[in-house]
């Protein structure tokens, strides 16, 4: 059997005296797509800044088996490690594509970026493979060469998932991916995200507290409240016939019958 992709075991993180992240283990498995769900505050976006390395957890270890070193521990890497490992094997997706891209520079340069940082050179099959990456997310050829300040919210989000997934990465965290963008916008988003991880067997931690975007995109659901997670399952499951008097609350006011 496989090794985990991803581990973590007793993840904590207090904030003075708020503990915003309280005992948290799991494992994520290749190919699977993990979502983390809770109303603001829950604790949702912490772990995941724990998780991805961002963010340093007071207790508890994060491991990843990775494809160039075997299994590390993610908050035991130098920086330097830890940041060639987030350009190379891992993305993230923010909530706020301003912060994931560079917004003084083109969108080929952007994704182009992280095409150079795993090894590639050669001008001409970098702009193909950006092009390429363009079409994949439904953005017009012709804006290859503007920057992301021209772009609507909806296409930088697009923009950013190009430059995350161009590098062919082996785990990626999405925090709200869908946030702050209107409904028609979302669905778009959605169908994009959906095909995407499909096509290229992504594994990926989703945060979001949208039910309708964890049905759509996880495959496992970590229902969390004040911290904590209180209910653990596949999604369907967990949506269809929840245990916790939290994750019922949750279904009933968000998809209610």
């Amino acid at each position: 059997m496989s090794a985990p992709l991803l581990s973590a075991r007793g993840i904590t993180k207090r904030f003075g005296g708020r503990i915003a992240c309280r005992d948290v283990s799991f494992d994520l498995w290749p190919g699977e797509v993990l979502g983390i769900v809770g109303e603001s505050g829950s604790g949702k976006t912490t772990l995941l800044n724990c998780l991805a390395g961002r963010m340093t957890p007071d207790d508890g270890t994060v491991t990843y088996e990775s494809a160039a070193a075997g299994t590390v521990d993610v908050h035991g890497l130098s920086e330097a490690r830890r940041r060639l490992l987030a350009r190379t094997e891992w993305g993230f997706v923010n909530q706020d594509a301003r912060e994931g891209l560079r917004m003084g520079v083109s969108a080929g340069a952007n994704i182009g970026e992280r095409l150079m940082a795993i090894g590639a050179r050669h001008y001409g099959t970098i702009r193909q493979t950006s092009s390429d990456w363009l079409a994949r997310v439904e953005i017009d050829l012709d804006r290859l060469d503007d920057r992301p300040t021209t772009y609507s919210g909806g296409m930088r989000q697009r923009l950013q998932i190009a430059r995350n997934l161009v590098s062919e990465p082996r785990l990626v965290f999405m925090d709200e991916p869908t946030g702050g963008l209107d409904v028609s916008v979302q669905a778009r988003l959605l169908d994009l995200l959906r095909g995407l991880v499909d096509r290229f067997h992504l594994s990926a931690v989703l945060v979001t507290h949208d039910l309708g975007v964890a049905r759509l995109l996880t495959h496992r659901l970590m229902v969390m409240q004040g911290g904590q997670v209180v209910e653990d399952g596949l999604t369907d499951q967990v949506l269809d016939d929840p245990q916790h008097a939290y994750t019922q609350m949750l279904v009933a006011s968000i998809l209610p019958v």
